[in-house]
């Protein structure tokens, strides 16, 4: 049995999170389901992150203090996280002392390795705030695609990462002055020392996917260059070096650094102080990181080197699942414009099943993946509801009507017998090997392709033919495709959590019982055994829906 740190990228909480941000922590809950229905040791974490410009900027403008916004932010995506059944060992925040405690910690002895230096650099300064302009205090031209509305710390368009001096025409968000330049300390982290190390790293994992690795020995070969950890922001973990006692930790670097923090928190919770090193520092351990394709450096370059530095024996992370983007309607979302879809609406159009299984067809796994309303109604219809849901409602309800609720006792099985139950094993070896390597849209399509060979399977063995000339016949079909539900079920319940227990439920089974891995592919239910009257499962969702949903929001769908 092996054991699993599952991470997932700090949704940030400026507002409440976007499809394409909400994809990273569903992702992570059907990891960990698939990982516990197997069996596994599983510690799985991320949190609310809270620190940074954006949040200083948004205070500032509201005159509230930032941790009004991430209050209020945190604590509804705990209640969406609810609703959906998105679980976590421990969903914290970046505000947790234990959190605060840790990041300094590691920049002390970092600082202490000689990993880090002061330097005297010129900055954006706005004399009309009489404010330094770190990060996202400052917008300008990105120098790299042209786009507008780039940040000081990275491009939305292009996904470079920036230093603000890298801006073409910057400008001070709060008064839109144009900055002067003003000398001021930093302190740096060397990340050029690991450069070596880091390629090692990277030529030793062949699991990262190919963006991740691609985009990460791109980097190596424009040159890693010391990367400034401390800001002027007065919103963040207080910086713990000499002389630093204005400036606060850059929030991508204390951030990362609370896939471990959020483990030693819960660590302490369980009364043993040191039960976050048998993971972290275990070899053999297994740490994924679910994120977004603009986070891929963060994760495979500062997070290693930061442990690194630390000269502790830390694993690195064994998969970086970084998926490319959601877009909607062929742009970013964004919630000024009301492009896309945030979490909390979802809800008025389906319940969280169907979109926890629209949201997994649709993950971005190897390309961008531009939402439609013609491609949601079709996986939730056609797929959900025509295939996965009518495969199982009609085997239920002729065995509820032929044989008395009762599963048949099956006979001697012709070539079509055998092929299914050939189908069911294959597709259970198949759907392991897809979710182990992370390819969780794969793994739900494998899930979907084999119930519609189910639905061809009835269509043609006819039992509701059968049953008056062939019973026998009748017999072996619905036993067999009974068998073939329980599978389903099992397969589904990391996508499906509530909508697999309720199969099972309608089998006559207690689904914490049943949704196991030893009962995958295995014909456990036994002639005779009695099943609950079978319901329909799932509901079409219409134009007329979408179209009222739209109109609601003030905007237009493709």
């Amino acid at each position: 049995m092996a054991k699993w740190i599952v991470c997932c990228a700090w949704p940030y909480v400026n507002t409440i999170p976007h499809l394409g941000t909400f994809i990273h922590l569903l992702s992570a809950d059907v990891f960990t389901r698939y990982l516990r229905m197997k069996g596994e040791e599983v510690v799985s974490v991320t949190g609310s992150d809270e620190h940074g410009t954006p949040i200083e900027v948004e205070a500032i403008k509201l005159r509230v203090k930032p941790k009004d916004i991430t209050d209020k932010y945190h604590s509804m995506i705990l209640q969406l996280l609810e609703k959906y059944r998105i679980e976590f060992t421990n969903y914290t925040r970046t505000e947790n002392p234990v959190h605060v405690r840790y990041v300094r910690e590691v920049f002390e002895k970092i600082y202490r390795n000689g990993y880090i230096s002061v330097k005297e650099v010129v900055l954006p300064y706005c004399g009309n705030c009489k404010r330094f302009l770190p990060d996202r205090f400052l917008e300008g031209k990105c120098p790299y695609c042209g786009f507008e509305a780039a940040r000081g710390d990275q491009c939305d368009e292009c996904g470079r990462v920036l230093e603000p001096l890298d801006l073409v025409n910057p400008r001070c968000v709060f008064c839109k002055s144009s900055p002067e330049l003003k000398a001021t300390k930093h302190w740096f982290f060397d990340l050029p020392r690991f450069a070596d190390k880091i390629k090692e790293y990277l030529d030793s994992n062949p699991r990262l996917p190919p963006n991740a690795r691609n985009f990460s020995y791109r980097w190596l070969q424009e040159g890693l260059r010391p990367r400034a950890v401390t800001r002027d922001n007065r919103w963040g973990i207080p910086a713990p070096f000499p002389g630093s006692e204005d400036k606060t930790i850059y929030v991508w670097f204390e951030a990362v650094l609370g896939y471990v923090s959020a483990v030693i928190e819960w660590s302490e919770r369980t009364g043993d102080h040191e039960l976050w090193k048998s993971l972290w520092f275990d070899p053999e351990v297994r740490n994924v990181h679910f994120i977004g394709k603009d986070n891929i450096p963060f994760h495979t370059i500062i997070f290693p080197s930061l442990l690194m530095a630390t000269h502790d024996p830390y694993i690195l992370p064994w998969q970086v699942s970084s998926t490319e983007f959601i877009l909607y309607e062929s742009q970013k979302f964004s919630k000024s414009r009301k492009v896309g879809i945030w979490v909390d609406e979802t809800l008025e159009l389906g319940d969280p099943d169907t979109w926890r299984f629209a949201l997994m067809m649709m993950r971005p796994e190897k390309k961008d993946v531009n939402f439609t309303w013609r491609d949601f109604i079709s996986h939730v219809n056609a797929e959900l509801n025509d295939i996965f849901g009518n495969f199982i409602y009609r085997t239920l309800k002729f065995i509820w009507r032929y044989f008395d609720g009762r599963i048949p006792e099956a006979g001697r099985l012709d070539g079509d017998d055998e092929e299914l139950r050939g189908e069911i094993s294959s597709a259970t070896i198949e759907f392991d090997r897809l979710m182990e390597e992370l390819k969780l849209r794969d793994s739900l399509s494998l899930v979907v392709d084999l119930a519609r060979k189910g639905n061809h399977y009835l269509s043609i063995k006819e039992p509701w033919h059968r049953i008056v000339d062939e019973p026998h016949e009748a017999a072996n079909s619905l036993f067999l495709s009974a068998q073939l539900v329980g599978t389903l079920a099992i397969l589904s319940y990391p996508f499906i959590p509530s909508k697999s227990e309720e199969i099972v439920r309608q089998l006559g089974l207690d689904p914490c019982e049943y949704i196991r891995w030893e009962n995958v592919g295995k014909e456990s239910l036994r002639p005779g055994h009695g099943i609950s009257e079978p319901r329909p499962l799932f509901r079409k969702i219409d134009w007329k829906e979408i179209e009222n949903f739209l109109a609601k929001r003030g905007s237009s769908g493709g």
